[in-house]
């Protein structure tokens, strides 16, 4: 018995019947496995490896479906993909290409919610420092929200009915489904530009998880966090909470509440100032009585009831007074008078006229330099034959010409 001749095939061949034998065993695969070597490429695709206590499994996420994915991939994440298995003939090998990623024991948008909540938190973006106080009595409110919905219906009816005043002002805007996110943040922005808008309030009605993550994305957070007027966030109903809400200057739990916050109520307005109005007036009212008391009690005392007697009293004392003050300079200037003549007394002693009157002379010689100047003779050597002299005698003086010198006495 011959042995049939064996089937020969090409590395090609053989590679492109395992790839139509997998592709066509598995075109949509679901495996569970944990991530590991994840990989994000400059391209947006993501490179990763699903594997067990036994095995591993190359996996591919492409970039479209990357950018659609709600959550963070990360190592270590147990998860459910899905997808077609495809064999690479070129290189002989073969990897899942995930259109579906669920993580395990959580939800995607659940754990999207939280990986984005620790990423801001981390940030600061949930700070009370950032918080900007809601303006209380608003000139402009801007709306961004859908213009159609219920809730921007619920909110001018309660703006309108609370403060009339207010100017209000519809940005329009998509609050759910592809590129909602976007719409929210560009019209919180545009807002801000609008002249004398002074509070924002975004957010819509109730719905689903899905529904309402247009609020949850990074785009709109940051939006809210940049913009320079306070924001009012209000998303689905009181159960709901948002990124947005986490950021926002301000949270109300329902669009009708976010109304209410941005405006007073103008009859509490009107009965505070009334209230204001009659404390006014019944403080000056019992400030008059207080004052009044106060002036009879003035006008009551003695210097009050007879006037003349105060200044008559006071011109006495004036009187008393002047005639102190006249008694005081006199005794003053006789006291001057007699220290002036006993200063005199004391001069004249001292005077070289009184030496003259008993019988003393003084001789002065003219200067060379200024004969009208005469210096006292104390001694000979100041003066020599032929000089002037002149001698003051009590009663005159004696004009003379030098024509001796004799030393001695």
């Amino acid at each position: 018995m011959s042995l049939a001749e064996p089937e020969i095939l090409s590395v090609t061949e053989t590679t492109r019947q395992i790839k139509n034998l997998v592709e066509a065993n598995f075109p949509y695969a679901w495996v569970v496995g944990e991530i590991s070597n994840c990989t994000m490429a400059s391209s947006g695709h993501v490179y990763l490896t699903l594997k067990d206590d036994s095995a591993q499994l190359r996996a591919v996420i492409w970039k479209r479906t990357a950018s659609r994915l709600k959550f963070q991939i990360e190592d270590g994440m147990e998860v459910v993909a899905a997808g077609p298995v495809e064999v690479y003939q070129a290189r002989g090998t073969y990897q899942l290409n995930i259109e579906q990623l669920i993580p395990q024991g959580v939800g995607a948008l659940e754990l999207a919610f939280r990986q984005m909540q620790e990423k801001l938190a981390a940030e600061g973006l949930f700070n009370p420092e950032h918080k900007q106080p809601i303006p209380q009595f608003p000139r402009k409110i801007a709306l961004v929200t859908s213009p159609t919905s219920a809730a921007v219906r619920d909110m001018l009816q309660v703006i309108t009915r609370r403060w009339k005043s207010a100017d209000l002002v519809i940005v329009p805007v998509a609050v759910q489904g592809e590129g909602a996110a976007e719409q929210i943040a560009a019209g919180i922005e545009m807002a801000a530009r609008i002249p004398h808008v002074d509070t924002i309030i975004t957010g819509r009605g109730g719905g689903s998880l899905e529904d309402l993550w247009a609020f949850n994305e990074e785009v709109v957070a940051r939006a809210i966090f940049a913009c320079p007027i306070p924001v009012i966030s209000a998303v689905g109903h009181e159960i709901d909470i948002s990124i947005s809400d986490l950021v926002a200057d301000r949270r109300a739990l329902t669009p009708s509440e976010a109304a209410e916050l941005s405006v007073p109520l103008q009859s509490d307005i009107q009965a505070t100032l009334t209230h204001w109005q009659n404390q006014l007036v019944t403080n000056l009212k019992q400030r008059a009585r207080q004052a009044r008391l106060q002036l009879d009690a003035i006008a009551g005392r003695p210097a009050f009831a007879r006037p003349l007697d105060m200044v008559h009293q006071r011109a006495a004392q004036v009187d008393e007074l002047d005639r102190r003050l006249k008694r005081s300079t006199r005794e003053i200037m006789t006291r001057f008078q007699t220290e002036t003549r006993h200063l005199a007394s004391a001069l004249d002693a001292l005077s070289p006229l009184k030496v003259l009157n008993r019988g003393y002379s003084i001789t002065r010689k003219e200067t060379e330099d200024e004969p009208s100047e005469l210096e006292i003779v104390k001694s000979i050597s100041q003066v020599k034959q032929g000089e002037v002299l002149h001698t003051f005698i009590a009663d005159g003086t004696i004009v003379s010409q030098i024509q001796e010198i004799q030393e001695g006495s």
